[in-house]
């Protein structure tokens, strides 16, 4: 665990210690939705093994292999894909007469890094006194580009404090690297090992490097570049080691003279252009990157950054260590999703290997809420990289014996299934809902309807046949699906597990109103896209048949919501005797044990009741909430925000903020002990619904929009704002009263505590107890 001082608008480490360095190494990244560089010092780490991870990463640049099982079946998903650990380009070595600087070699004083969430520059400065006794002073300032997704740079500055000399700074690109291998950890790096790019070319001249290389299987080509220069006279060389370029700048700098370098840095892949584009397009990039000059870039970065925080900031008073994490949260979210349509957002984002770069259902239902109401343009362009994988995902219905419709990976980068262990992999049919989920709250909050006919509505309906193609009815006429995985990873392949069943029930519907809509409202767009699907003229009747008739678990006994059908006959896992360090259970015990258990690694129903709040009373979520509650070990980082909002609605307002606060700081605090691999994005964002959904009680049911604010006794007050139906929105809630404030729009009606409110552009405001 690494203590930063609290400051509300960035991170700041005040000592360079070893101990930590593996954990800064991810908190210290930087990214852009695209480009992710993890926080290693420009001069590389010499510190001991397994203390670093220094890693480049491109969202959505893969490489593939073939899945090997030792027991074949038919249908299991051959092939994987994962994220790359491309040429490290911020490589920056520097030389004082002779001497390497090394943080750990010499003296190091007055060392300060910070990371602002307000510039998004990483910063660094410091005196190094190296063990022959010469004394520099050393400050560098990072930043990967929101403006440009192909581009970083790096100012680094050096200055003689004692002596007169050689001063040479090396401007690095090497090719060498490779990506983490998995150990016993499942969640944790990739089986390949030895590198995966090979070199196809080498450009290296006077400012300006590259390496032009492809992968074996996925067939990619990628060109990293940099560009350099520096601000004083100097003598440059040129070497190269294999795949290290070195552009090496000597100055013979006098004391107290800084000498500067700044250096531009660029990845271009054939997943963007094609390849003989991608040599001239980085030139390019680097060309106008050195004309427009670090000061310039920083300017724009900050412009975006002030635009962002305008819309999306959550201010909280009265602790300031969840301020911190909040914020910290919010913008490493913001430096992790893609935004270009072919991209989305990978558990790690783009700040470690785990999970292998993959996206998961957490976009959906953890992530895209966040974009939703606070960057509604990004949020758009995850539901467009679902519909680009469309034709993959009705390739794999067929390959899963569905005649029709579209069945999505449960994790995936560029479309095809690559969890190789199904009970908790491709059974996890709730993908299809939870993407029909979010295609409904996107149109409830937007009313987007050029969306719904360009791509959601195919989407839609597509997902939906799956479920009338593995559902059935049973004896008694009720619509069941058997043999699936519900949230729960410590319960696969179960009959009817109530989220899934529930979540299809919703998402049967809406695509029978949805193809209902457009063959009232856009006929001719209905006609093309029914002709497309061969969508028959009875299946949206089938759709509600099927939801209407949906067996939704509950026990009469408990009076509450069974998670499945054999659930509540599984004997309690027993907690008293398990050892703490025998957690999470997925590492220390075998899957058939834990499935025989009622253990709960996350939110399964406790999910349901958040995402489909309208469906149950409150004393249902009470009794649910008690009973899951005791059986949940929250071994997933995506369990404790689902948690905290639901206790915060029935009342537990003590349990609602422990809840929270696990979440809040869980990357910053390092609470499940493996952040050093990488963020945790969908927990990230639960703080966000933490807020909103949690204390300020925010629902979105069918367009309607309502609040039910609580105030937790920490704070004096908290405030955020949401985009809706085209309006900005401020929610400040205090001791005794919430403000609302329209601030940009026309008019936005919802409810405050089931009263109804307008406010419009000539009344804005109002405060309500």
């Amino acid at each position: 665990m690494h203590t930063f001082p609290l400051d509300a608008w960035c991170i700041r480490e005040t000592s360079f210690d070893t101990k930590s360095h593996f954990l800064d190494e991810t908190l210290f990244a930087l990214g852009n939705g695209y480009i992710g560089l993890r926080g290693t010092g420009e001069e590389g780490y010499s510190g001991p093994a397994g203390t670093s991870l220094d890693g480049s990463y491109l969202n959505g640049f893969y490489e593939s292999e073939p899945i090997h099982y030792p027991e074949n079946a038919y249908a299991l998903a051959r092939t994987n894909q994962f994220m790359l650990n491309v040429p490290n380009a911020k490589g920056i070595s520097l030389w004082v007469e002779g001497e390497r600087f090394d943080p750990l070699q010499g003296g190091v004083d007055n060392y300060e890094r910070s990371l602002d969430f307000r510039t998004g520059i990483l910063q660094r400065s410091l005196e190094w006194t190296s063990p022959q006794g010469r004394k520099v002073a050393i400050r560098s300032s990072r930043l990967v580009s929101f403006e440009n997704k192909h581009l970083f740079a790096i100012r680094f500055e050096v200055t003689p404090l004692n002596f007169a000399g050689s001063v040479r700074i090396v401007s690095a690109l090497n090719g060498a690297v490779k990506n983490l291998e998995a150990g016993d950890d499942p969640r944790v790096g990739s089986a390949v090992s030895g590198p995966a790019l090979h070199l196809l070319a080498v450009e290296q001249e006077e400012h300006f490097s590259a390496l032009v290389q492809n992968t074996r299987n996925s067939g990619f080509t990628l060109v990293s570049a940099t560009a350099s220069e520096v601000d004083a006279p100097h003598e440059l060389s040129f070497e190269r080691d294999g795949l290290l370029l070195e552009q090496r700048y000597t100055v013979q700098a006098a004391q107290g003279q800084t000498v500067c370098l700044t250096k531009y840095g660029s990845y271009f892949s054939s997943r963007d252009y094609p390849a003989p584009e991608l040599p001239g397009r980085s030139r390019r990039a680097l060309d106008q990157a050195r004309a427009d000059g670090f000061a310039a870039l920083a300017a724009r970065q900050a412009a975006y950054l002030a635009d962002f925080w305008q819309q999306a900031d959550v201010e909280i008073a009265g602790d300031d260590a969840l301020q911190q994490g909040i914020r910290f949260n919010q913008f490493h979210l913001l430096q992790s999703v893609g935004r270009d349509g072919k991209t989305n957002i990978s558990a790690k984002g783009v700040t470690g290997e785990g999970y292998e770069g993959h996206y998961f259902w957490d976009t959906e239902i953890y992530i895209f809420p966040f974009f939703l109401y606070n960057k509604p343009e990004i949020a758009r362009k995850l539901l467009e990289y679902r519909y680009a994988g469309l034709e993959m995902a009705r390739q794999r219905a067929r390959q899963m014996s569905h005649a029709k419709g579209a069945l999505y990976p449960w994790r995936t980068i560029a479309g095809e299934e690559c969890s190789a262990y199904f009970p908790a992999g491709t059974a996890q049919y709730h993908i299809n809902a939870d993407i029909a989920y979010s295609i409904k709250l996107y149109m409830d909050a937007t009313g987007d309807d050029a969306y719904l006919v360009q791509a959601g509505a195919e989407i839609v309906m597509e997902t939906a046949r799956i479920w009338t193609g593995i559902g059935s009815y049973n004896r008694a006429g009720r619509f069941v699906i058997n043999e699936v995985t519900g949230p729960d990873e410590y319960t696969a392949l179960v009959n009817n597990n109530y989220y899934t069943n529930a979540m299809a029930q919703l998402h049967l519907r809406f695509a029978a109103s949805v193809a209902e809509k457009l063959e009232k409202q856009y006929p001719a767009d209905f006609a093309r896209i029914a002709a497309a699907m061969q969508l028959d003229a009875g299946e949206a009747a089938e759709w509600r048949r099927a939801a209407d008739l949906m067996l939704l678990p509950y026990d009469e006994t408990l009076k509450i919501h069974a998670q499945d059908d054999s659930f509540l006959d599984k004997k309690v896992w027993d907690f008293a005797s398990t050892p703490k360090d025998k957690y999470p259970l997925l590492l220390n015990y075998h899957p058939m044990v834990i499935y025989r258990h009622q253990v709960c690694k996350q939110a399964d129903v406790v999910l349901a009741l958040l995402l489909l709040s309208e469906q149950f009373t409150l004393e249902d979520k009470k009794r649910d909430f008690d009973y899951y509650e005791a059986v949940t070990t929250h071994d997933s980082s995506l369990s404790s925000c689902i948690f905290s909002i639901v206790a915060s609605e029935v009342g537990y307002h003590d349990k609602a903020y422990d809840y929270f606060m696990e979440t809040a700081r869980l990357d910053l605090d390092d609470t499940h002990g493996n952040t050093h691999y990488g963020i945790h994005t969908a927990a990230m964002a639960g703080t966000w619904m933490g807020v909103a959904y949690g204390f300020a009680g925010m629902r979105v049911v069918n367009g309607g929009l309502r609040f039910a604010p609580t105030l937790p006794k920490q704070w004096q007050h908290y405030q955020f704002k949401i985009h809706i139906q085209g309006c900005l929105l401020q929610v400040r809630v205090a001791e005794g009263k919430t403000e609302y404030t329209l601030l940009q729009g026309a008019a936005v009606a919802f409810s405050h505590r089931g009263k109804a409110v307008a406010l419009t552009n000539t009344a804005p405001s109002c405060a309500l107890a």
